[in-house]
């Protein structure tokens, strides 16, 4: 099949949904597809273009059997409110000529990945343009999100920008998101039953394991980023690793970090990058046993999980139905408990509630309280990561999920008529 692909974010970027929508694409290719990717230069989540690229100009490349074009656009230093709209704003318009071109070119299927949505009107044209079945897949519902976490603010504007996002949602020949809430919310704007997709992110669960377990022989592993951190060995880790920005509720982190200052054997590690790191690092300056770390190499990544005892998931009240935090299979792969912040009856916290602690989304004592007691319990963080191993393998392995994507995919191969009637 030929596969068009449409998002902001792409590899190499190693967090979010830059990671993967490249396997996506890298996992298709392998399997024989046309694969063809439109996207930025790489930026995220430090909002700042990566070395070797360039934000002013047209660029194409092959990564792992992918052709990949790369179309221009704005970074905000600090982006949020008008800046981000107009950050977004500029790779909708530098990508549209590319979208044309490779439209051309007949793809079976145009898949455009949210956010952002403004890309989706674009990708929408151009499948109808070239006779293209038009997939929408939603990693994040931005624009919910921007108006719960009061990025977005009015009663009239959220009437306008939800009836625009409906209208468009109902003309994609698939939607797909990443959960059962969202899926939810996709068919309450409208989307028909038939139409809709659930495909979570995924995460090779064996491979994680077998990195993480073979560390300390070979590679960077768990015991060597205790050693550079000046951690004992017999200390205890509770770690965030992942994207540090707005929606993630990272204060909550700090305040933990300081009700737990004088657990002696209590070490933090805060891996990651994004315009809230230098926030978080300021907050935490005066306490101890408070490591920070940088974006690491996705093949390290296994093993800077496995440093963890336990894995601190904040999040900010309002949006645990709206997103579905990357950073989790990775987690739950690891074999180590999750704390997760999260109201009850969402479904992040349906998913931690049998491989770790749920406690009230910004309530850093009741995190604090949840920490103390798997810090103390080592049966129960054995058997609490032993269950987060397990959900992760039934639910995210990446040949379960993708091979699923495949057989729909295949729905829509121009040389099976017959079956793409089915879903019309």
């Amino acid at each position: 099949m030929k596969i068009l692909i449409l998002g902001i974010n792409f590899a190499p970027e190693l967090t979010g949904t830059g990671k993967y929508t490249g396997e996506m694409a890298a996992w298709l290719a392998a399997r024989g597809h046309e694969v063809s990717v439109i996207t930025a230069p790489p930026y995220y989540p430090q909002y700042q273009v990566h070395e070797g690229y360039r934000a002013t100009r047209y660029a194409s490349e092959t990564w792992r059997g992918v052709h990949v074009m790369r179309a221009p656009l704005w970074v905000p230093r600090v982006p949020g409110g008008l800046k981000r709209v107009l950050h977004l704003a500029s790779f909708t318009l530098s990508s549209l000529p590319l979208l044309l071109r490779a439209a051309v070119r007949r793809p079976d299927v145009v898949l455009v990945v949210e956010p952002p949505l403004f890309c989706a009107p674009a990708a929408l044209l151009a499948a109808r343009l070239c006779g293209a079945r038009a997939w929408l897949h939603i990693q994040d519902y931005e624009v919910d999100a921007a108006f719960e976490l009061g990025l977005l603010k009015g009663k009239r504007l959220r009437q306008v920008v939800g009836s625009v996002e409906r209208w468009l949602m109902r003309r994609f020949d698939r939607v797909s998101t990443i959960s059962q809430r969202m899926l939810a919310l996709a068919r309450d704007k409208g989307v028909q039953e038939q139409r809709l997709m659930l495909l979570p992110n995924w995460i090779d669960v064996g491979a994680a394991r077998a990195s993480a377990a073979a560390s300390d022989r070979a590679g960077r592993g768990a015991a060597d980023y205790r050693r550079t951190l000046g951690i004992p060995d017999d200390a205890l880790v509770a770690m965030y690793a992942g994207n540090m920005g707005g929606k993630q509720g990272l204060e909550t982190l700090a305040q933990v970090a300081r009700v737990l200052r004088r657990e002696p054997r209590l070490h933090f590690v805060f891996g990651g990058a994004g315009p809230q790191r230098e926030v978080l690092r300021q907050a935490c300056a005066a306490l101890p046993r408070v490591h920070f770390l940088p974006l690491q190499p996705a093949e390290q990544l296994p093993a800077l999980l496995a440093c963890a005892d336990v894995h601190l998931l904040p999040q900010r009240a309002g949006a645990a139905d709206l997103v579905m935090p990357s950073k989790l299979t990775g987690m739950l792969a690891s074999g180590r408990p999750v704390i997760c912040a999260a109201a009850a009856g969402t479904e992040l916290a349906n998913v931690v509630a049998g491989c770790g602690l749920v406690v009230p989304p910004e309530h850093p004592r009741a995190m604090a309280r949840g920490l103390l007691t798997l810090l103390r319990d080592p049966e129960l963080r054995r058997r609490l990561g032993d269950a987060a191993a397990r959900h992760a393998q039934v639910h995210f392995h990446t040949d379960t999920v993708m091979g699923r994507l495949e057989e729909a995919l295949a729905l829509f191969d121009r040389r099976r008529p017959s079956i793409r009637e089915q879903v019309r």
